[in-house]
């Protein structure tokens, strides 16, 4: 080996910050209530479960590279042609995926400041410039977004609702989004949560990728469906995208024990509806609780709250992350998001829901309501 001559990554890589997820554990001798990873607390269908033990019998066979029995479930729950949907190892994938099949060195992509972090990792993987646009009171803001393309904006990414604030656009707010990009810019639908929302004027996408061939959704069934071990991923897009991203996919990249399981779990509707229901009720219960604490919370329609801390010596999110460490309560700082005195919290089952507000109660020295 020649001195000196060492593999090096190509150029912007070590400039990207690794990703990093909720913690996940807890000091010994103490219960463990996760609430840093926005997982449900229902867990996944049965029928789900069922499915996956009966595809664990042939694991000497490769899974459909086409994940035609997900497709089908799919495109059967929604109303969809499913030629226009396409799996992933969950939406991630999917997210980057169109950042290496739409972007060149030097092309940029559009996120909103507070955005889902992976955006801006996999905007630089692909060798894109991420451009960030400026949010208002924690939600996206469209006239910014839109003052911020350029002859060099490939993509829009849009969280809808964002991850960590749980605020959303509505959907006239999206679709006056569309109308302001060029037709050759692709608008990007992040709706990891769209089943959680409970608002007249909220859309997923569908309609719009519909109408537009420059429009997609991504969804996932790590969060209602309770599948995030499995990591299952779904897009909705117009057949072009679909084709130039299937040439760029991994040619197994969904699992069969992930296809089995996420095809029974969408088929499943009334599971869905009871963590739809427990999901509303201990939203608002837990943003009255906060609130009556002190706390400012931001108002979600996910299954997650951003909760901010006072500014008083002592009481902010570093100090409450170590205390709520202590005694087994993990929510998730969001540092990184531009929210260094915030924690998101998620909405977990009543005992950790009761347990997490009688905590804060005690490391702000208030009685609980």
């Amino acid at each position: 080996m020649t001195p000196g001559a060492l593999p090096a990554p190509k150029p912007g890589i070590l400039d990207i910050e690794a990703y990093v997820p909720g913690k996940s554990a807890a000091p010994a001798g103490i219960t463990l209530h996760k609430l840093s990873s926005n997982e449900t607390p229902i867990g996944p269908s049965p029928r789900a479960v069922e499915a996956m033990l009966a595809a664990t019998t042939h694991l000497e066979l490769y899974p459909d590279g086409q994940a035609t029995a997900l497709r089908q479930a799919i495109a059967e729950a929604h109303g969809l042609n499913a030629a226009n949907i396409l799996c992933g190892n969950g939406s991630d994938e999917l997210l980057g995926l169109l950042c290496s099949g739409y972007l060149s060195p030097g092309d940029e992509a559009i996120h909103t400041e507070h955005g889902f972090l992976v955006y801006d990792i996999y905007i630089r993987a692909a060798g894109g410039m991420p451009v960030v646009a400026s949010e208002t009171d924690a939600r996206a803001d469209v006239d910014a977004i839109l003052g911020c393309v350029t002859e060099r904006t490939r993509l829009v990414f849009l969280a809808n609702p964002n991850n960590p604030t749980g605020t959303y656009l509505p959907f006239d707010e999206v679709r006056r989004l569309h109308a302001g990009l060029p037709g050759h810019v692709i608008l990007v639908l992040d709706a990891a949560y769209a089943e959680y929302v409970r608002r007249n004027d909220y859309g997923a996408g569908i309609e719009l990728v519909s109408e537009a061939e420059n429009v997609v959704m991504t969804r996932t069934f790590s969060k209602i469906h309770g599948l995030a071990a499995l990591r299952v991923g779904w897009m909705y897009a117009p057949e072009a995208i679909v084709d130039a991203l299937n040439r760029i996919r991994g040619p197994f990249n969904l699992n069969a024990l992930a296809i089995a399981a996420g095809a029974a779990a969408i088929g499943d509707r009334a599971h869905v509806e009871r963590a739809v229901a427990h999901n509303s009720e201990w939203l608002d219960w837990l943003t009255g609780c906060l609130e009556g604490l002190g706390l400012k919370v931001t108002p979600s329609v996910g299954n997650f709250l951003l909760v901010h801390f006072l500014d008083a010596p002592g009481f902010g999110a570093a100090e409450a992350d170590a205390f709520l460490t202590e005694r087994g309560f993990i929510l998730r700082r969001v540092t990184g998001y531009g929210f260094p005195n915030a924690m998101r919290l998620t909405i977990g089952g009543e005992e950790a829901n009761r347990g997490v507000v009688a905590a804060l109660a005690d490391f702000l020295g208030r009685p609980t309501t």
